[in-house]
C-alpha cells in the first residue's frame, strides 16, 4: 500500500482515535484547525522513539544526545541552503521558548514586536504577556499575491518597532518568500538598526514550484540581526515531542546565549531522539508527505471554487495551511459559524490579528476523503444560510 493509498483510506473514527484535540473537540466532527498532520509518523522516527523507550532513555537530555541533536540539524539546514556550525544550535523545547529568549535577551524594556499579519496566533498575544508592546502590520494582497508592505515596516521600526518576527513559510497565508523579497526586508531592518527572529519551523514542507530561502543567508548584515527556530515539528509530526532548535548567527548578539546548556534544559530526551533520526532518516516519508500536500492543496483550491463561490484562497506555496477569506459573505466570524453550521472547525481569524478578521485557518493536512467532506460542509452551511 502506498502513502496515499493509506491516509486515504484513514476515517474520521480513526482519527478520533488517536484522541488528537482536533478530533475530540466538542461540537466538532472534521477539525481544520490545529497545525498537526494527520499522516502518523515516520518509520524511522517510530524506531528511534521505541529504541530509545527499550533502552529507558528517561533523564535530562544527555550531552551526547545533544551533539547529535546538532550535528543532525546543522546538516539538515545545510542540505536548505542554510550553512551553521553545529557549535552554534541551541536545542530549546520549542519555537515559542525561542522566541521568549530572543524577546527578554535582544530587546530593551520599552521595545515592540513587529508583526506581519494575519499571524499565528502565539505571535500576538506571548510578546504582551512578556510586557512587549506589538504593532501589527498587515500584509498586502497583491493580485493574489501577499507581499510585505515595506512602507508600513519602515514605519513600525520608526515607531519604536525593535524586532520583526517573519515567518518563512508564512503561517498562516502560506507564502514562501524569494531571495529578493527577503533582502528587501533585510535593508528596511538594517536602516532601522532592528533584528529578526525567523521562525523557520515550516521550511521541510516547501511545496512544488517554490523554494524555500533563510532569511538569515540574505546578506552578511542580515545575518548579523537574525536569530532563527526551526524544527522537526511539522515537517514530521513531531509537536508533542519538546524539541526545537535555535540559531544565533550574529555575533554580538551570541554572547547573550552563553547559557545554552541551561538554555537547552527543558528540550526533551525522547524529542531529541526523534529529532536526529528525522533529520537523518525521514527524507524519504518527507518526500511522501509534501507529495501528498501537493494534491491535497490542487483538489482544495477546486473544492473552493466549486462550494465556497465568494470565498477567496490563495495557492499556498508552503506549509499545510490555506487562507480562507470570507469577507465578501459577510461572515465575520467564520469559526464560530462553520462550527455551529457545518461541525467544521477552522481557526477563526480574529485570532490572528485585526487584518484577519473574516477569514480562517483551515489545515489541509488531512487525508483527501476527509478533506472532500469538510468543504462539502461548508459549502452546503453557506448555501443553507443563502450566502452561496
Amino acid at each position: 500500500m502506498t502513502f496515499a493509498e493509506r491516509i486515504d483510506a484513514l476515517t474520521i473514527d480513526d482519527l478520533r482515535r488517536t484522541g488528537a484535540t482536533k478530533w475530540i473537540a466538542p461540537g466538532i466532527d472534521i477539525g481544520a484547525f490545529i497545525a498537526e498532520m494527520d499522516f502518523g509518523v515516520a518509520d524511522p522516527v517510530k524506531s528511534a522513539l521505541r529504541d530509545a523507550v527499550d533502552a529507558e532513555v528517561f533523564g535530562y537530555l544527555p550531552e551526547s544526545m545533544l551533539r547529535d541533536v546538532k550535528a543532525a540539524t546543522a546538516s539538515a539546514l545545510a542540505s536548505r541552503g542554510y550553512p551553521v556550525s553545529a557549535d552554534h544550535v541551541i536545542a530549546v523545547p520549542d519555537v515559542l521558548r525561542a522566541l521568549e529568549l530572543t524577546l527578554t535577551r535582544l530587546m530593551s524594556p520599552q521595545g515592540k514586536v513587529i508583526v506581519p499579519t494575519p499571524s499565528y496566533m502565539p505571535f500576538l498575544f506571548l510578546p504582551p504577556r512578556l510586557g512587549r508592546e506589538v504593532i501589527e502590520v498587515p500584509m498586502i494582497d497583491d493580485d493574489g499575491t501577499w507581499r510585505f508592505d515595506l512602507d508600513a515596516l519602515r514605519a513600525a521600526f520608526a515607531a519604536g518597532g525593535e524586532i520583526l518576527l517573519l515567518c518563512q513559510p508564512f503561517n498562516p497565508l502560506g507564502r514562501v518568500f524569494s531571495r529578493d523579497e527577503l533582502a528587501a526586508v533585510s535593508s528596511v531592518v538594517g536602516e532601522a538598526g532592528g533584528r529578526v527572529f525567523a521562525d523557520e519551523i515550516w521550511a521541510p514542507l516547501v511545496l512544488p514550484g517554490a523554494t524555500h530561502v533563510s532569511y538569515a543567508t540574505v546578506s552578511d548584515a542580515a545575518a548579523q540581526h537574525t536569530v532563527t527556530a526551526t524544527s522537526a515539528a511539522k515537517g514530521w509530526n513531531l509537536p508533542g515531542l519538546k524539541c526545537a532548535q535555535l540559531i544565533v548567527s550574529g555575533d554580538a548578539d551570541r554572547a547573550r546565549f552563553d547559557d545554552a546548556d541551561w538554555i537547552s534544559h527543558g528540550a526533551s530526551t525522547m524529542g531529541a531522539a526523534a529529532t536526529i533520526a528525522a533529520y537523518t532518516e525521514g527524507g524519504p516519508w518527507l518526500d511522501d508527505v509534501v507529495s501528498y500536500l501537493d494534491g491535497n492543496r490542487a483538489e482544495l483550491l477546486d473544492l473552493v471554487a466549486e462550494h465556497l463561490p465568494g470565498v477567496t484562497m490563495h495557492r499556498p506555496e508552503g506549509t499545510y495551511v490555506a487562507w480562507l477569506d470570507f469577507t465578501a459573505l459577510g461572515i465575520d466570524s467564520p469559526g464560530e459559524f462553520f462550527a455551529e453550521n457545518a461541525r467544521v472547525g477552522v481557526t477563526d481569524g480574529a485570532g490572528c490579528g485585526a487584518a484577519g478578521v473574516g477569514g480562517a485557518r483551515f489545515i489541509f493536512a488531512t487525508p483527501l476523503p476527509i478533506m472532500r467532506e469538510a468543504i462539502t460542509r461548508m459549502g452546503a452551511a453557506l448555501r443553507e444560510h443563502g450566502l452561496a
